[in-house]
């Protein structure tokens, strides 16, 4: 099975790896795909340009075994800049590349809760199952039958097919935000321990997210 963890990274922190590693052996995952998003259809454009944030992610994991940054989100957006990045796209085009695979895309409850607004979200189904990222003590909220129909609280059940079910899962979500970390970079504060030091190091030499 793989993970599918999708992002702007902008910067990438530790609630993003954690969050990443957790699911990895929760499901016992081959591998956790971090693919970072070129032109995000749903919230504004990233701060920093699209190849710091891979640089800074590919810092992030360096020597951490199955977690891979995967860039087609980046090279679709080189093919096409102004076309948003749909992760229906980026969906059908690992069911391509992995045809056999059982396909898992997390998300967190926030971008669920406003799932029915993506890009033909019905057909993220077709190509992979959902995991719902929850913090401690969430309640499921109501579902309609679209959901119920593939709502499942047995993770076996995701392995026996390639795609098309739902599950909520429980992980130990920091509450580190990368909007909270750019203001505090901003503002001269110091962001340590909530992302890696070769990031922090990173984002210093190329003088990032300061304001003149």
């Amino acid at each position: 099975m793989i993970g599918i963890f999708g992002g702007t990274f902008d910067p990438v922190h530790y609630g993003h790896l954690r969050s990443a590693l957790e699911v990895k052996d929760i499901f016992g995952l081959d591998e956790v795909r971090l693919i970072p998003c070129a032109n995000p259809p749903h919230r504004d454009q990233p701060a920093a340009p699209a190849e710091m944030r891979l640089q800074m992610l590919e810092l992030s994991i360096k020597n951490q075994s199955g977690l891979k940054i995967d860039t087609r989100e980046l090279d679709r957006h080189k093919l096409s800049p102004q076309a948003p990045s749909y992760m229906v796209d980026t969906l059908k085009s690992l069911r391509r590349e992995f045809p056999a695979e059982s396909l898992l895309l997390f998300i967190g409850t926030d971008a669920f809760s406003y799932l029915t607004a993506w890009h033909q979200w019905r057909r993220l189904f077709d190509y992979a199952h959902i995991v719902v990222m929850t913090r401690p003590g969430f309640e499921t909220p109501q579902l309609d039958d679209f959901f119920k129909a593939r709502l499942t609280n047995d993770s076996t059940d995701l392995a026996q097919a390639d795609a098309g079910k739902l599950c909520f899962q429980q992980v130990t979500q920091l509450d580190i935000s990368a909007t909270a970390i750019r203001k505090l970079i901003a503002t001269k504060q110091n962001p340590g321990f909530l992302l890696p030091d070769a990031v922090i190091e990173y984002i210093k030499q190329h003088q990032l997210y300061e304001i003149d």
